[in-house]
């Protein structure tokens, strides 16, 4: 574990908000604004109350027991018969469908710079130079092994990534009044049930808690430093939070109201600058770039905690077997982003893991904090029920991702 005397307060929940921001985020927000207005802001909000949750139960979990949530589950887990099928579902919905998605990560933050420094390519087209490039990057910042580098990277990440989205959104003029309805009053448009699961489940994801709990335990040392790590979270996820609303918010103001439609986010930054000026696609397109490269970042960092976790196997950021994990993961996403092409069996299989995983691992998150080794720092009966209440959500997001696998939505 590293040591490192630093009392800053953020740091792992940052990481997680760099986590969720993803392209993938990006689009569904985009295409929520788009299509509906601002009248499914309110499911971004239930995500990111949802996350602050579930993020410092793992928070909490890192901290008390100096482990990570994968160490935690193998620990608990002692039969085999138990212990094999939650090591598969780890690795198939963590670490395989991680790098799924890393080759949209890649692909995202690679569009971003062909909007920065190419105005007149394709926005589909990403070529070969900018995914290898991104991956090479996110590559030497993981290869350093070291979790104050890391941080730093990702937490300056997420400072740029905020820049751009909020400029973004303020040069968009949103209908103020409009927004605070679609964040305070619920509705459901037609045909918006998809698109609102979609908005929650691109924000709580079960990668993120093998990530927060155990990058915690790597800033932090001991439980008395729990209200670092609260106000880490309490910062960092509404800001998470605030740029999804943003990014949802600036699609509703330019395309909704005038009929507008796209297909992508490269689609949206080029279609703003007829709008509001060459500084809108540029914002949008900083905004992309870093969220595709700080997920870059964190999903392989993430299935490296999660497998080791689940394994056995120290998570030492300098360890051959931690570098390997991450470095399969980011190869594995390079080669299919130079490709030009979408992973779909990965993403199909990842998608039925995950909707298997997040609801099993929110439920063995509330088992966990209930447990009397934590003492004083188990849940009190208002988190357990804030926590059942989550978990009766992410058995929804695990029914429709299996139903969305299989063709039946």
């Amino acid at each position: 574990m590293l040591k490192i005397k630093n009392s800053l307060s953020i740091g792992p929940a940052a990481m997680v908000a760099a986590a969720f921001i993803g392209p993938g985020t990006v689009i569904t927000a985009s295409l929520a604004g788009a299509n509906y207005g601002y009248a499914l802001l309110w499911a971004l909000l239930f995500a990111m109350l949802a996350s602050i949750i579930l993020q410092e139960m793992a928070a909490r979990l890192g901290l008390v027991t100096g482990r990570g949530l994968g160490e935690n589950i193998r620990d608990a887990l002692q039969r085999p018969l138990w212990r094999w099928p939650a090591m598969a579902l780890v690795v198939s919905a963590i670490v395989i469908g991680n790098a799924a998605y890393e080759s949209g990560n890649l692909a995202g933050a690679s569009a971003g710079l062909k909007l920065l420094t190419e105005a007149g390519a394709e926005p589909a087209d990403t070529g070969t130079l900018w995914p290898i490039a991104v991956a090479a990057i996110a590559a030497a910042l993981l290869w350093s092994g070291s979790y104050r580098t890391i941080e730093r990277a990702l937490i300056a990440l997420v400072a740029l990534m905020s820049l751009a989205f909020l400029l973004t959104f303020a040069l968009s003029r949103p209908d103020m009044g409009a927004l605070l309805s679609g964040l305070l009053v619920p509705s459901l448009p037609a045909g918006a049930t998809l698109t609102a699961i979609a908005l929650i489940g691109t924000t709580v994801v079960p990668y993120n808690l093998f990530l927060h709990s155990s990058s915690v335990s790597q800033k932090w040392q001991s439980a008395e430093q729990l209200p670092l790590a609260r106000r880490d979270i309490f910062f960092s996820i509404p800001l998470g939070g605030l740029i999804s609303i943003a990014i949802a918010s600036t699609a509703a103001s330019a395309f909704f109201a005038q009929q507008l439609s796209i297909s992508s986010a490269s689609e949206m930054a080029r279609s703003l600058e007829p709008l509001f000026g060459t500084s809108a696609r540029y914002c949008m397109g900083v905004g992309l770039f870093a969220a595709g490269i700080s997920s870059a970042l964190t999903a392989p960092l993430a299935s490296a905690y999660a497998l080791c976790g689940i394994l056995g196997k120290s998570p030492d950021l300098k360890a051959i077997h931690f570098r390997a994990i991450w470095l399969a993961i980011i190869v594995i996403g390079a080669l299919v982003a130079i490709q030009g092409i979408r992973p779909l069996r990965l993403i199909w299989f990842a998608q039925i893991a995950n909707g298997l995983l997040l609801p099993i691992v929110t439920a063995f998150l509330l088992w966990t904090m209930n447990s009397s080794r934590l003492g004083l720092y188990r849940n009190a009966w208002w988190q357990n029920a804030l926590g059942l209440l989550v978990l009766v959500i992410s058995v929804v997001l695990g029914g429709r991702s299996l139903l969305a696998a299989f063709g039946w939505l």
